[in-house]
């Protein structure tokens, strides 16, 4: 007899798969006609597939093959084959591997391929797996999703493949193919992003043509600022060799120039036939400042390679300059009153003007020198003499006191910037000058008359060496920088033999070791030149204990910071070298060549790495929270995304930071936006320059100044009249505040 309980538990284990079944049922109730349709039309070719009979395989392989493809769908659901065919995965995939070797099991493995696209598990790459199986048909015929998973499987195949020392030829086959198919479907990053992942960018110069080589470049610039060394420049590397190909040699050479490979710079040159793109050349190789001699390969021409080596010296730089001038004529020079605007203010102002009469004239040498800069004439220096007087220019230059007539000589240099043969001529009575002062400043004029200009007879380097061993200090200075300023970048070894004497002579005064410091800086900026290194550390490693404690001594980690200006790991060996140094110079130090060294790279790291030094409680007597401050500054000011978050950093720091910190923040503030007033930015200095702290005041009037420059903005302008109101008292800050109304 049967019990009626088994019977009843027998009843109960049966029901679940009714239950199913009804499910079952209402899924298929809720497909509509043509789907259901679809649905069983697709099991019965699974059914097929695994037939004995190869014909039926082929038919039912070849149908299933033109469903996965012909279906379309919404961007947003999986295509209606995939999902119809999941619940067949796993049956396909165990008769795969039951079938002998053929061009059938090939054909099953390109559309378990597919099918693994949304059934695979993670990690499993299976899709990849099927796909080197299957018969390497096109692989563009699957879809784009198909071949932006497949990419991302072979990234990860080929880290894996890497790190285990096996073959990738069959990896990088169907590397070729996906490039292939994004290169002609506008997906132009992916095929970048693929090849770096598999570490050969060059195939992507094969694949590029005339319709895509610029929105590729433009990736591969982009991308470049976001990747670490030398990777960078691998693919500014591979971007050059795509622009030089398809012809487009002005962004070839900013490349070049960026990769400060002069072997480019001369293959560009090469390539080029047109004399007027060639002018362009020239003219991007003079602003960026390159010492580069133009031979016969280059331009074969006599006359026009003398010509564009002209422009390459910045030989017609004060020419061109001047015809802009007058052309869009503000020829008329300017004086100091029409700057100030003093009508503009109130008695307050004008009546604390006068009080310190030399500091004024001072401000007003500075303006006068800033607002005439290379127009060549002026209302103080450059006026003709008349009969009673003698000339207008002597009568200024003597109207100052000690560093005043140095400015004031100096300045002649400035409004005669680049104009060599008029400049010299006109600075040269002040060389049989007996002040001392006039001397300085007329030596200081020289080097900024030669700034950025070549030329073959080097007028300056003349000049200036006959004073760098003279006993005067302010004369030696004057010729060490003048030096520095007109040679800037050229690494003259010639100078440099002159120089590097001076930093270890024991006699030589703390100043001129510092000028001589900052002088070979200059000269051999970015260079990373091992015997001035080493010249500058010795230096440091001399000073007495006394001597650290000068303000005049962090000069000398800047000018050793100089030499490695944006060179980034380069600098690491001399950083280890700053460790042995004296414990109140070390971190000054540290600090200071890591912010020059990463000057425009964004880098995020060292960003984080100079905030941590920000947020430390100092010791009594250190001083490298300053030059950490500004490297924040240095090292964002490269790249948008940074210098907005560093800005915020700066607020914080504002908020939180010592009173060393607080110092500094206006001077980063206005390092990040030098001629770019943000209407932040100009805020929060306009809120420090009314500081109880008259050195965060000061530093934040000079930063406005510095946000405005050339901009001619009337907001700032504004502040800085209502500024020389509300200072009309304080001389020190009132002097600042008329220096920096001309920049605007």
């Amino acid at each position: 007899m049967s019990d009626p309980k088994s019977g009843a538990g027998t009843s109960q284990t049966k029901a679940p798969p009714k239950d199913h079944k009804k499910k079952d049922e209402k899924k298929d109730e809720d497909l509509s006609e043509e789907d259901l349709a679809l649905k069983q039309q697709l099991e019965l070719y699974v059914e097929r597939v695994q037939d004995p009979d190869p014909g039926l395989q082929k038919v039912a392989l070849e149908s299933m093959r033109q469903e996965i493809r012909t279906s379309t769908s919404s961007m947003t659901s999986v295509p209606k084959p995939l999902k119809f065919l999941r619940p067949h995965y796993g049956t396909l995939k165990a008769f795969y591997e039951t079938m002998p070797e053929s061009d059938l099991k090939k054909y099953l493995a390109d559309i378990l391929s597919v099918l693994a696209l949304t059934m695979s598990a993670e990690g499993e790459r299976e899709s990849l797996k099927y796909r080197l199986l299957g018969s390497e048909g096109d692989i563009g015929l699957w879809g784009h999703e198909y071949v932006r998973n497949l990419a991302g499987e072979i990234a990860q195949e080929y880290m894996k493949r890497q790190s285990e020392e096996a073959p990738i030829e069959d990896l990088m086959e169907l590397v070729q193919q996906i490039v292939a198919f994004h290169m002609k479907h506008n997906a132009e990053p992916e095929a970048v992003d693929l090849l770096m992942e598999v570490e050969d960018l060059d195939l992507l110069v094969e694949h590029v043509d005339s319709t895509n080589f610029r929105r590729t470049c433009l990736y591969l610039t982009s991308a470049a600022r976001y990747l670490p060394g030398p990777d960078d420049m691998l693919v500014l590397d591979i971007a050059y060799t795509i622009y030089l190909k398809f012809e487009e040699y002005a962004n070839a050479l900013q490349i070049a120039l960026f990769l400060d490979n002069l072997q480019h710079v001369r293959q560009v040159f090469e390539s080029c036939d047109d004399l007027l793109r060639k002018k362009q050349f020239c003219y991007i190789l003079a602003r960026h400042g390159i010492a580069f001699e133009l031979d016969d390969e280059m331009c074969a021409e006599d006359s026009d390679r003398e010509f564009l080596q002209d422009i390459i010296n910045n030989a017609k730089l004060s020419e061109g300059y001047l015809t802009l001038a007058r052309d869009i004529e503000v020829m008329e020079p300017k004086s100091p009153e029409d700057i100030y605007k003093a009508h503009l203010l109130d008695g307050r102002a004008s009546a604390g003007a006068s009080v310190d009469s030399a500091r004024q004239n001072l401000a007003a040498t500075f303006v006068n020198a800033f607002v005439n800069a290379g127009f060549g004439q002026d209302k103080l220096m450059t006026v003709p003499p008349d009969s009673s007087s003698g000339g207008s220019s002597g009568n200024w230059l003597f109207k100052n006191k000690e560093h005043g007539k140095t400015s004031a000589a100096a300045s002649l240099g400035m409004i005669l910037l680049w104009d060599v043969d008029s400049g010299l001529a006109q600075i040269d009575k002040y060389f049989h000058s007996n002040d001392n002062h006039v001397i300085a400043g007329a030596l200081l004029g020289v080097g900024i008359v030669n700034c950025g200009v070549n030329n073959d007879c080097d007028p300056a380097l003349a000049l200036l060496s006959e004073y760098i061993g003279k006993e005067d200090s302010s004369i030696r200075i004057g010729a060490i920088m003048g030096l520095g300023i007109a040679y800037a970048g050229a690494q003259n070894e010639q100078i440099r033999s002159s120089l590097t004497p001076i930093l270890n002579d024991a006699k030589a005064p703390l100043d001129v070791i510092a000028f001589t410091a900052i002088s070979l800086g200059l000269i051999y900026v970015g260079s990373c030149n091992e015997e001035v290194a080493q010249a500058i550390i010795i230096a440091l490693m001399d000073r007495s204990d006394s001597e650290f404690g000068e303000p005049l001594t962090r000069l000398l980690p800047l000018g050793l910071g100089l030499l490695y200006l944006g060179k980034q790991e380069s600098v690491e060996a001399t950083a280890e070298v700053s460790k042995t140094f004296n414990e109140k110079i070390r971190k000054y130090c540290d600090m200071t060549l890591l912010s020059c060294a990463y000057a425009g790279t964004g880098n995020v790291l060292k960003v984080q790495n100079l905030l941590g030094h920000c947020a430390q409680h100092l010791e009594k007597g250190e001083t490298h929270q300053g030059p950490a401050v500004l490297g924040i500054a240095m090292v964002a000011m490269g790249e948008e995304l940074g210098l907005e978050m560093s800005i915020r950093s700066l607020e914080h720091l504002l908020q939180y930071g010592e009173q060393n910190i607080r110092r500094a923040v206006p001077l980063a503030l206005g390092l990040l936006c030098i001629s770019n007033p943000k209407v932040n930015v100009m805020d929060t200095l306009s809120r420090l320059s009314h500081d109880t702290d008259s050195e965060v005041a000061m530093a934040a009037v000079i930063s406005l100044g510095l946000i405005g420059s050339g901009t001619n903005n009337a907001r700032i302008a504004g502040m800085l009249r209502n500024l020389s109101s509300y200072y009309y008292k304080d001389a020190s800050l009132l002097f600042c505040v008329c220096f920096f109304v001309p920049c605007l």
